[in-house]
């Protein structure tokens, strides 16, 4: 009886220490981050949803670290691709995408063909690129 109360214990203890604070980025692939809200920036950008958007756009993920970012702006549709990780930073989870290809569809602070998304919950990505007078982008998990 000691016995399987002490193992209870030990097996809480290292689900409880998880990295992942409950987060699992395990979840099933391909995994769809749709952008729902771009809520403003500090440069006086009013906050817009759905179509009011200055753009549509979505990331698929897929098992084997591969990403495609689509995005729809004035009846173009455009698609760039790379690779991702989610990676753990100083304060909290992100999703790295490093693009292929230097293109306008990175949205960052730096010339880097690479994006950070802070991951806020589960099942929500908030984009870093506000930071710098870039929009608010907002992400939520729809796959």
């Amino acid at each position: 009886m000691k016995c399987s109360v002490f193992v209870s214990l030990i097996a809480l203890t290292l689900i409880s220490c998880s990295p992942n604070n409950g987060i699992d980025l395990d979840e099933p692939y391909p995994q769809k981050w749709q952008l729902m809200e771009m809520p403003g920036n500090i440069a006086d950008v009013p906050p817009s949803t759905g179509s009011d958007m200055a753009w549509q756009e979505y990331y698929l993920l897929y098992s084997d670290s591969i990403f495609i970012k689509s995005r729809e702006e004035k009846n173009v549709i455009t698609e760039e691709t790379g690779r991702f990780a989610f990676v753990t930073l100083s304060d909290g989870k992100y999703l790295e995408l490093i693009y292929e290809l230097n293109n306008d569809q990175i949205g960052n602070c730096t010339s880097e063909a690479k994006e950070l998304l802070k991951l806020a919950t589960e099942n929500k990505l908030i984009g870093t690129w506000w930071a710098c007078d870039g929009p608010g982008l907002v992400y939520e998990r729809t796959k």
